[in-house]
């Protein structure tokens, strides 16, 4: 997989949040992706009460959803704990985890957001430049945005807005459940991430790939 370091990570949160808003300008926010065979769920959890980073990528075949690879990294936390820039905390973990995969996704379902952050660059957006991979936010909470009652039937959504502009989508992916927070991650428009989290449902609140990362990630 060819990842670019666009930046340093030593940094403090003054410079990530400068380098959210250079980075920002370059999320593509429409399709640019190709036949997706493969599809990756990526999630990230600590260890030794946060001193250790564990990020777990999860290999899925598409549309089959069954478990073709997967990887976990370990690494030192080197940033803190600060809400708007947890890319910056996990990602540098999660491209090692990347780095191990023989099988190359197509399609990345990131657990944390896309555009739907104030700066508009949460950890799939960010995840999905420095790859060049498409990638989809699929976030368990709101981090921004306001929205309207979302339909209790499975499949229905309504739209994440933020200063009137679009970010996101609530999907009730679950009659009786509290829906999720689907956002442009890269290289994918709102409706073809909809689009390809349902098809990655089975019977479970999130998609059969953020939840194969989330145990591996959890250990």
């Amino acid at each position: 997989m060819r990842i670019v370091e666009r930046h340093a990570w030593d940094i403090s949160p003054s410079e990530a949040i400068a380098i959210q808003k250079r980075l920002s300008a370059e999320v593509v926010r429409e399709d640019r992706l190709g036949p997706v065979r493969h599809v990756a769920g990526v999630d990230v959890g600590f260890e030794q009460g946060g001193a250790v980073t564990r990020a777990a990528v999860a290999v899925l075949g598409f549309p089959s959803l069954e478990l073709v690879e997967h990887a976990i990294f370990r690494a030192p936390t080197c940033f803190p704990y600060v809400p708007g820039l947890l890319s910056f905390r996990e990602i540098p973990a999660v491209l090692r985890a990347l780095e191990q995969l023989t099988v190359i996704p197509d399609l990345l379902l990131c657990d944390g957001q896309g555009i739907a952050h104030p700066r508009r660059i949460g950890i799939a957006s960010h995840l999905g430049l420095l790859c060049d991979i498409p990638a989809i936010g699929v976030a368990k909470t709101r981090l921004v945005g306001e929205h309207g009652p979302v339909p209790e039937l499975r499949g229905e959504w309504v739209p994440l807005l933020d200063k009137r502009e679009e970010i996101g989508a609530v999907l009730r992916t679950r009659v009786g459940v509290k829906p999720l927070y689907i956002s442009i991650g890269h290289r994918v428009g709102l409706d073809t991430a909809l689009h390809y989290v349902m098809a990655c449902l089975t019977r479970y609140r999130q998609p059969e790939t953020t939840r194969w990362a989330h145990r591996l990630a959890s250990g």
